[in-house]
């Protein structure tokens, strides 16, 4: 019996370093929530016209009521792949040490196939100690964790170069973090993008602006185009009228992280940023 492939989105190629404009995206918490608003959330915000829509990758809450409701990333992303159509989806970011690298490859191929090529595999290095001692996890110093990141970012893109078959998309790896002297060198040498997230600086479009210049200046030593790094910004909800500064900055990308109960108003605030700035 042949079973018919009912509800595959075509792909789409998701390049923002090749696109003129500002694209722009929401980050859905998906904790103190139920899974019915969540998947309401995500497909709303895929009618209304974003760009890309994202999860983060945690396994307890990291604010509010500790044993509040969570619920784990790459299983949403399955779902959210086969339910929404045209936004790119992704990680933002999916802790290496949580997860064999190399399975990890395996898995954001497969939700790469199940979304038709817009998943964007965003990845960092880990911070929240209380969810690895939870899950039984090491939780090294920070040394530690930025040599096994290293190793783990080469060891997916092995993986993914080895899969058959391999992702439906372009599959962009995003690297977030702010770290000048590694971070910064890790993404000029791997990613496709970067992204920062300034929510405790006290002038965020000045500190990206100069972040995204160590970035160049990485790249430079690296021998890489500084134009191949798609420079992103993830903003909470008061941080909207920054959104033109970080696009006169340089960023292609801003997503609007999103806490429950997911007021889409404000997606559609920065949407018409956006719009404004395509003029």
């Amino acid at each position: 019996m042949t079973i018919p492939e009912e509800g595959v989105p075509e792909v789409v190629h998701v390049s923002p370093g090749q696109q003129s404009g500002l694209r722009v995206g929401v980050q859905l918490h998906p904790q103190h929530t139920d899974i019915g608003p969540l998947r309401a959330a995500w497909r709303e915000a895929d009618a209304l016209g974003l760009d890309s829509i994202w999860t983060w990758d945690h396994f307890l809450p990291h604010t509010g009521d500790p044993a509040g409701r969570h619920f784990e990333c790459w299983s949403l992303l399955s779902a959210m792949a086969v339910e929404t159509r045209h936004a790119a989806i992704g990680s933002l970011v999916s802790c290496t040490a949580f997860r064999n690298p190399h399975v990890l490859a395996d898995m954001a191929r497969t939700v790469d196939q199940l979304s038709g090529g817009r998943l964007v595999l965003g990845l960092g290095a880990g911070w929240f100690e209380a969810e690895h001692t939870a899950y039984g996890l090491p939780f090294p110093g920070p040394r530690a964790r930025l040599d096994a990141f290293e190793a783990s970012v080469r060891a997916v893109k092995e993986r993914l170069g080895a899969l058959n078959p391999g992702p439906a998309g372009p599959l962009p790896l995003l690297i977030g973090g702010a770290g000048r002297k590694r971070t910064l060198e890790l993404v000029a040498r791997e990613a496709d993008w970067w992204n920062w997230y300034g929510w405790a600086s006290a002038d965020p479009v000045a500190e990206f602006r100069e972040l995204s210049g160590v970035l160049d200046r990485w790249c430079e030593r690296v021998g890489r185009d500084p134009a191949a790094v798609a420079r992103t910004v993830m903003v909470n909800p008061d941080q909207l009228p920054l959104v033109e500064g970080f696009a006169a900055a340089g960023a292609v990308h801003v997503v609007l992280s999103l806490p429950t109960p997911y007021d889409l108003r404000q997606a559609e605030e920065l949407m018409k940023i956006r719009d404004g700035l395509a003029g």
